[in-house]
């Protein structure tokens, strides 16, 4: 078969906030850029981010980033980096100014400046008062931000690949990445891209679960491509559930809901965070939340009919505010729910959300390959950015808002870190076959004819697993069952056949090579859980209910033949004083 090439300096694949944010910095600086994306840029999964992006700009109430750093740190059950920590958070407010000129059409204030809500776990003055930080478009601030980034990159004049699905990462034998082998989903057909420089921007993993807030393009490609590479993957183990996702459906209901003042009740009418957050209340953290809803339920406090759910009440907050800072949310609770907030509550139950591990990074963006002795070594010619890459800036839980952050913070830096690098690599080094051929054998797998298993059921039984697996709550002997159910569900694929490929769509083949992807890191999330000892963050085990710093003060590393290794969490900031283990209190 003839393969068509095309050379770039740099290839990001993934065309959301942070491949995007990339892509204009590297634009911007005259490198020749691709970028390869499944979905028609504007359809990344960023589109979907609702509430805002955290900067402490002070613009409501009383801050500066020394605060939304403690924040941060306590809110990732101290197992976030705080090197990383700091340089996020001390980048934000430029960021945001950035977003702002590039024109992203943040609300704003009577007095002109950006508008900022609150959200859980944002506080003043370290542990204080409640913050508001979070800069938000009324609550539809991610396709605010990804429409700004795409219009400019336009601009820019980079290079765009729509609708091309990448198989796998090219690899030569000194190890360095020369790109990636992409498919057209329109024909079928393969393209070698060749990049000095390959940067991962694909987003999360949320379709592990049947129930969860991520478009169906989330299947953890990035992740997937790095672990058969030879990266081991990081802390796969701390996977946020949302405590607002409809109930039954998984549509995401932002955490300004509850910023703007809306609260969660159970069946009697109770304010029931009280019970568990009493200072923080419904603006606890994300994890924290997603227990109380589920503690409330198991108890028998749940609502509805089958007393399966919660209520969030908005109705007070008052129409003409719900109209003009949530206006999505309406209209989403009024589609998938069936009620209008203005007049009734919203059932919510928590959905799977968010993936905290991924792709080991520094905070330059570069993909690190830890060793349990002596410095990370990086890919040479890779870089990672946005919820497929662990930095780690989000530890055991993300505070709402920093995942928008996080994906421009560090996209940035990796465009400029690859600035450097291809001013050292101004050529292109000498591909040869074999990296070429791995990643053609991938996809000649699914061209075999054949009877087989149904690659769709399969995919409904993985999901199923996970979700009664790997969820909010984890105990040993479930977790034993569920990697042993989803080994045998991975051991299970290699025998599927996409069924007569004459009367099929090339989608049928992307479904394959994403459910491979998915297995693959179904794998890696519920084997590091079931290592996992304690109770960290939104990692919650029934049966180590305490958080274990003397033991577990460490991060995952999940090689793709299975093995499990351990790193150190990096507790040195870059210039201020380390913020002490204390324990997580809201």
């Amino acid at each position: 078969m003839t393969i068509t090439r095309r050379k770039f300096d740099a290839l990001i694949i993934g065309a959301g906030g942070g491949g995007l944010r990339a892509a204009l910095q590297l634009a911007r600086a005259d490198a020749k850029v691709a970028v390869v994306s499944k979905v028609f840029p504007t359809r990344s999964h960023t589109v979907a981010a609702q509430g805002g992006v955290n900067a402490a700009l002070a613009n409501v109430s009383p801050d500066n980033w020394h605060f939304h750093m403690f924040d941060t740190i306590k809110g990732s059950d101290y197992l976030g980096d705080q090197d990383a920590i700091e340089y996020m958070c001390r980048a934000a407010p430029k960021v945001v100014y950035e977003l702002d000129h590039f024109g992203v059409p943040f609300s704003r204030r009577d007095d002109g400046n950006i508008y900022q809500r609150a959200f859980g776990g944002q506080s003043q003055d370290y542990g204080g008062e409640q913050a508001a930080r979070t800069c938000a478009a009324a609550d539809r601030t991610g396709h605010a931000i990804l429409h700004a980034l795409y219009q400019q990159n336009i601009n820019a004049r980079t290079h765009f690949f729509d609708e091309f699905f990448a198989i796998d990462l090219i690899k030569d034998k000194e190890g360095y990445i020369l790109g990636a082998m992409a498919l057209e989903i329109e024909t079928g057909e393969p393209i070698l891209i060749e990049a000095k420089t390959t940067l991962i921007a694909t987003g999360g993993a949320g379709q592990l679960f049947r129930t969860c807030t991520n478009a169906l393009i989330n299947t953890g490609d990035g992740m997937a491509m790095a672990l058969r590479a030879g990266v081991p993957l990081q802390d796969m183990e701390f996977f946020q559930f949302h405590p607002t996702g409809i109930a039954g459906k998984g549509i995401l209901i932002t955490e300004g809901v509850r910023g703007e003042g809306g609260y969660l009740v159970n069946a009697d009418g109770e304010r029931f965070m009280e019970r568990y957050a009493p200072r923080a209340k419904d603006l606890a953290s994300r994890d924290i939340v997603s227990r109380a809803i589920a503690i409330e339920v198991r108890e028998g406090r749940g609502c509805g009919p089958d007393k399966d759910h919660v209520f969030l009440k908005l109705d007070h907050i008052g129409a003409d505010i719900i109209k003009k800072r949530l206006p999505g949310i309406r209209d989403s609770a009024i589609t998938f729910a069936h009620v209008d907030p203005i007049e009734s509550p919203i059932p919510v139950y928590p959905t799977a959300h968010y993936t905290m591990g991924g792709i080991p990074t520094n905070h330059k963006g570069q993909v690190v390959v830890p060793e349990r002795e002596g410095p990370e070594d990086p890919v040479p010619g890779l870089y990672a950015a946005g919820e497929c890459a662990c930095v780690s800036v989000h530890g055991a839980n993300r505070l709402g808002g920093n995942s928008l952050l996080d994906i421009l913070v560090f996209g940035r830096a990796a465009a400029n870190h690859i600035i450097g690098y291809l001013q050292e690599h101004r050529y292109h080094r000498q591909m040869d076959d074999d990296g070429i051929d791995m990643a053609m054998a991938r996809l000649a797998r699914w061209e075999q004819q054949g009877e087989g298993e149904s690659v769709p059921e399969l995919r409904a039984e993985f999901r199923k697993v996970m979700e009664d697996h790997c969820g909010v709550f984890r105990e040993q002997n479930n977790l034993a069952i569920g990697l042993e159910k989803v080994t045998a569900l991975r051991q299970r694929l290699q025998n599927a056949r996409i069924q007569d490929q004459s009367k099929i769509f090339n989608t049928a083949r992307i479904e394959a090579l994403e459910l491979e992807n998915l297995m693959d890191i179904g794998i890696a999330t519920v084997a590091s859980a079931l290592a996992r000892t304690e109770s960290r963050g939104a990692h919650s085990r029934v049966d180590f209910t305490e958080r274990d710093d003397t033991n577990w003060l460490k991060h995952s590393l999940y090689f793709e033949d299975g093995r499990l290794d351990y790193k150190p969490v990096r507790l040195k900031p870059m210039t201020v004083a380390p913020f002490p283990l204390k324990p997580r209190v809201y």
